[in-house]
């Protein structure tokens, strides 16, 4: 590993992005300043996204697996929930997070300036600490990971606390009646189906013609029938006109086709339609940073900007908004700054959806093929079919793997059930290692797992599935 000690790099904000950046600069030699307004690092993924999201799915699933024992013979009462004590462990887990990283920048000498920064120049900047006073700093360079925010619709602007984004509905601070999550997307219903279980009566409304825009269609069904039972109702194709507070209610009114009740009033609104990059950074147009029209910064496969001198990593830079692609392209960022010969050209990311079944997909998608007018072969291999599935009661899973029909190369893999996300990770290797549907097929997965239905997708693929009968062609 080539160590570069001379380089004094600052990254700006702390995030997966930024303190996957800083750790590992500071593990080649290099002297990091982080800079971020929070205590330790963790950005909004830690803070106020990823990890209290999950914690309180975890919850979620656990309430509903409660409620549908009894169809295993095992009865429980009915879950008592304890606000205070739930937010307490969720923020407990955070604490713990953020303070571990904390530990690790410390372990590893590395400055961290709990304060904002504003570009003097490009290789300059000006920190406000959050205790108080200003410093300007000179750096070699500088990598800016300042994340993305919730999005919001100007016609639904409304100062009121029965109104929510994503940050604050994971504040849990009471338990709704009845809650209107504005946007299908994977914000919104995970958010749903933590206030399903606990008790709300929850409505989606998407202004598109199904729920998880852009992902395939297959994918979503499954997760679309179980949100059929656990929600109060989805509202495809509608669009909320408007929004008002009228005695301690939101009163929303809807537009579509399919709309059948114009007006509707709920205790409270999650709106829920995407975030937007933080690329409003104080100063930077005294460096020559170019940022797009949809406010993205724009970098090269080495993550730098139009200015030698700074880089750019994570939501900031574009699609698709994931920690995981964040903290890869820090690390990708650091390397080339560094003299490393390096490119950030993945071929799979991976989304995962952690609603309950969860859906997770990489590499090529089967509606991205078909705007590319590209040949594929599909093979899927239903969770009907597993006997893992069956003893964990989930059989309404699939797996499937996009092929390419003259190579049999492996170009995508999707799948929908019960613990997706951690699944999709062969998936990404499959694809990243240019695996053939033989190579998935004769490696050996244990039994009973629901990671053989990736094999057995292979076996369909190859006309030979143990567990899934294909009459040969006359």
């Amino acid at each position: 590993m080539t160590e570069t000690p001379n380089l004094h790099i600052a990254v700006v904000g702390g995030g997966p992005g930024g303190y996957a950046a800083t750790f590992l600069a500071a593990d080649l030699g290099m002297r990091v300043t982080m800079i971020d307004p929070e205590i330790n690092p963790g950005g909004v993924c830690l803070y106020r996204g990823c990890i209290p999201s999950k914690a309180l799915l975890h919850v979620a699933k656990l309430i509903d697996e409660s409620q549908h024992a009894e169809n295993w013979g095992v009865e429980y009462s009915r879950p008592k929930i304890e606000l205070a004590r739930l937010r307490g462990w969720k923020e407990g887990v955070v604490k713990k997070l953020t303070g571990g990283l904390g530990i690790l920048s410390k372990q590893r000498k590395i400055e961290y300036i709990q304060g904002r920064a504003a570009f003097e120049n490009s290789t300059t900047l000006r920190v406000s600490k959050i205790s108080g006073g200003d410093e300007s700093l000179g750096f070699d360079r500088i990598v800016l990971a300042t994340g993305s925010r919730p999005a919001t619709i100007a016609s639904l602007k409304l100062e009121s606390l029965r109104v929510m984004d994503s940050t604050s509905a994971l504040d849990i601070s009471d338990v709704p009646k009845t809650l209107l999550v504005i946007g299908g997307g994977y914000i919104g219903l995970e958010l749903g189906t933590v206030y399903a279980a606990l008790g709300s009566r929850v409505s989606v409304v998407e202004m598109l013609s199904g729920l998880l825009p852009g992902a395939d269609r297959d994918l979503v069904l499954p997760l679309h029938k179980r949100m059929e039972k656990i929600f109060d109702s989805i509202l495809l194709n509608t669009t909320v006109a408007s929004i008002k507070e009228e005695s301690n209610r939101i009163r929303v009114s809807f537009d579509g086709p399919e709309v059948k009740e114009r007006e509707k009033e709920f205790d409270k609104v999650l709106i829920s339609v995407g975030r937007k990059p933080n690329s409003e950074i104080p100063g930077l147009e005294k460096t020559k940073v170019q940022v797009g029209t949809r406010g993205f910064i724009q970098v090269n496969k080495q993550l730098q900007t139009n200015d030698a001198a700074i880089y750019a990593i994570g939501d900031v830079v574009g699609e698709p908004m994931l920690a995981h692609k964040a903290s890869h392209e820090g690390r990708t960022a650091v390397e080339a700054i560094a003299g490393h010969k390096v490119a950030f050209e993945p071929s799979a990311i991976p989304a995962v959806v952690f609603t309950d079944p969860e859906v997770a997909w990489c590499g090529l998608t089967e509606t991205q093929a078909q705007k590319e007018n590209r040949e594929i072969k599909v093979a899927k291999f239903p969770w009907a079919a597993s006997g893992r599935a069956m003893t964990l009661d989930r059989t309404e899973g699939m797996t499937k793997l996009i092929l390419d029909p003259q190579t049999e190369r492996v170009l995508g893999v999707g799948i929908v059930g019960a613990g997706a996300g951690e699944l999709i990770a062969e998936g990404v290797l499959a694809v990243e290692m240019a695996s053939l549907a033989k190579d998935i097929a004769l490696s050996i997965h244990p039994h009973p797992t629901l990671s053989e239905t990736i094999m057995e997708s292979a076996e369909v693929f190859l006309g030979t599935s143990t567990h899934v009968y294909r009459p040969k062609k006359s």
